[in-house]
């Protein structure tokens, strides 16, 4: 099996964007298309996933909290049964677009702060698992490895695959570091040195300079707003596969 390469796409609204996403979907084979309620909107969500299909990249619905003036990155008190409830309003939406340009939704991953939320809190988790296979019992569930939300996916019967990030620093507990902190976002060249890492070795580094902790992803993420993000995601691309890694997606 390869290992596949995904990034946060889709992510401008109205007049304003985010990214290259045209370019991004030229290097990865996964995209995270939002969904609306972090960022996202009807033109966005269909242009997004046209082009992914056109360039065979698997679609993934991008839920987060309704948030759009956070970016989906602030915590909100969102009561779990309202939680599965924008799951699934969530997939159904992006899902319509992806159909309307010749494919479907076929994974969920959780955004910002609803993926940390849910990555601790098994409520929550449970919710999202529940939105999610009331849509479609046979979608994946992308998110952080040994949390909540894969024992719930587990739990449920719904297959899950581990994500690791080139682009961030890591905790020494195996959590991303807050991204106000100095060095939580990694430069290219550091970024390139970490995809390969986790891809042969199972490691990230900690921020700090405090060694490497164990990730052992099936999927890398490069986020589409980092600085440099399709130069960055290229050479990540090249480095795995000059590696003789094979990039390929998990659907």
């Amino acid at each position: 099996m390869g290992l596949d390469l995904n990034s946060d796409l889709g992510e401008g609204f109205g007049a304003w964007s985010m990214g290259e996403d045209a370019a991004m979907l030229d290097i990865v084979t996964s995209a995270n298309i939002a969904c609306g309620f972090h960022a996202g909107d009807p033109s966005i969500m269909r242009r997004t996933c046209a082009t992914a299909v056109e360039k065979g990249v698997r679609i993934g619905a991008h839920i987060g909290y309704r948030d759009l003036a956070g970016f989906g990155r602030r915590a909100m008190a969102v009561a779990p049964a309202d939680l599965r409830d924008e799951t699934l309003y969530q997939i159904g939406a992006l899902d319509g677009f992806a159909r309307a340009a010749g494919d479907r939704v076929r994974y969920v991953k959780p955004h910002g702060a609803l993926y940390h939320a849910a990555a601790a809190d098994a409520a929550l988790a449970d919710a999202v698992l529940a939105g999610l296979r009331d849509y479609d019992p046979a979608l994946v569930l992308l998110g952080p490895a040994g949390t909540q939300l894969e024992k719930s996916a587990l739990a449920a019967g719904t297959r899950f695959v581990s994500e690791g990030f080139a682009d961030r620093a890591y905790t020494a507990v195996g959590g991303l570091a807050p991204r106000g902190t100095p060095g939580a976002v990694l430069g290219t060249d550091p970024a390139v040195a970490q995809a390969v890492s986790l891809a042969e070795n199972g490691t990230a580094r900690v921020l700090g300079g405090g060694g490497s902790v164990a990730v052992s992803p099936e999927s890398i993420c490069v986020h589409g707003d980092t600085p440099a993000a399709v130069r960055m995601a290229r050479r990540i691309r090249a480095a795995l596969e000059d590696a003789g890694i094979a990039v390929a997606s998990f659907t």
